[in-house]
């Protein structure tokens, strides 16, 4: 049986509407309530004239993207159970306002069959096709204690 079912290329897309709920709810879960994100006051005198969602729900979104790659690939009958081992050069380029809608787009770049490792290429794009964020995400094919 196939150890992991995932070809270079290989691409899924998440796509949310960032409302001012889903960031206060992200800060009571998380603990953070800096001024950028619940302080519409304080950010008024900012750059960015708003307040900004947190660059790690930005994050959360990307898990999102690489769960739908995960269960396309278990969905074709692997023989490993998919672990993320973490995210690499994560970059906010832009800032992403409440009412954004944001898109992820997770592309695998890199098989590492000796491994067991997959690499993708993350970008989030706001509605106006301007990329806000990039990244990297390696998941691990952990074997299945009874795989054959």
């Amino acid at each position: 049986m196939e150890r992991m079912h995932a070809q270079v290329g290989d691409t899924v897309t998440f796509s949310k509407t960032v409302t001012e709920s889903d960031t206060y709810l992200f800060a009571g879960i998380s603990g953070d309530f800096s001024n950028n994100h619940v302080n519409e006051e304080f950010m008024k005198q900012s750059i960015y004239g708003r307040r900004i969602v947190h660059g790690a729900l930005l994050i959360g979104f990307m898990s999102t993207a690489s769960t739908r790659m995960q269960e396309q690939s278990l969905s074709k009958g692997i023989c490993t159970t998919p672990v993320s081992l973490g995210y690499d050069g994560i970059r906010f380029l832009k800032p992403v306002f409440f009412g954004d809608t944001v898109t992820v787009v997770y592309r695998v770049a890199v098989l590492d069959h000796e491994r067991l490792r997959t690499v993708a290429d993350m970008e989030v794009l706001n509605q106006h096709k301007e990329l806000v964020a990039v990244g990297k995400h390696i998941t691990k094919w952990v074997v299945n204690v009874n795989a054959d």
